[in-house]
């Protein structure tokens, strides 16, 4: 498992930067550095499960943390955005979502832990006339078809088995939360979604927001009508 100095780390990261001089690292995995916590930082300084760095890798080790219905025994596990959190022996469930000051846990119900909300990054064809889906999580999912999805529009998935139960296209009145950038965590109905035409353009989307409207980078948006939308509201 490899470390790295507090200084360096990402600012969202919520443990002190002077107290000690190295911090678990994420590993290489379904999300980036800048957008995740590693597992063992959920473990010790958000859910307080541990003292120590010792007492959460034990843990992590004995497989009592699930992400999405499967055991991570890796402390540098990045976690990341609509991450769904469980600690069987107590019952608890999270789901990971965006916030002003980086990311947080919400406390969710044992039926909303089965379903998780996903990005589609991209598309693509492959061999055997099927339809691979890209999704912001790492994972890909293979289909006939598919030509109803596009990017940036959201699927609710059945976990483990990642089943589609719903897909909510990305368009105009949807409600979306931002996931990244300074506006982070707020969130609003899609006003407007510009496509760039050029290479001198950025796409962009317009959130109506409570009290003003937010202009923000397309792939800083992400579709929350489904199971994360109440959560997402709190």
């Amino acid at each position: 498992m490899k470390a790295l100095k507090r200084y360096s780390m990402p600012k969202h990261w919520k443990v002190p930067r002077k107290t000690y001089t190295w911090v678990v690292s994420s590993i290489p995995g379904p999300h980036g550095k800048e957008d995740c916590l590693p597992l063992q930082m959920v473990v010790r300084d958000v859910l307080k499960l541990a003292d120590n760095a010792k007492e959460a890798k034990k843990i992590i080790f004995q497989g009592k943390i699930l992400i999405d219905k499967k055991p991570k025994k890796e402390p540098g596990h990045p976690v990341g955005i609509m991450d769904i959190i469980e600690i069987p022996e107590a019952k608890k469930f999270y789901r990971v979502l965006a916030s002003r000051s980086g990311m947080e846990l919400k406390n969710i119900k044992a039926e909303a832990g089965e379903h998780k909300l996903c990005r589609i990054e991209g598309k693509k064809n492959v061999k055997g006339g099927m339809t691979q889906l890209n999704l912001h999580d790492g994972r890909n999912l293979l289909m006939k078809g598919g030509k109803e999805y596009g990017r940036g529009d959201a699927l609710v998935i059945h976990l483990p088995d990642q089943k589609i139960i719903k897909h909510i296209k990305f368009a105009k009145g949807a409600e979306a939360l931002i996931i990244a950038g300074r506006n982070r965590g707020n969130r609003g109905k899609i006003k407007e979604i510009k496509v760039r035409k050029n290479m001198l353009e950025k796409s962009t989307v317009t959130l109506q927001a409570k009290e003003r409207e937010i202009l923000t980078p397309l792939n800083y948006v992400m579709i929350i009508d489904g199971p994360a939308h109440r959560e997402a509201k709190k």
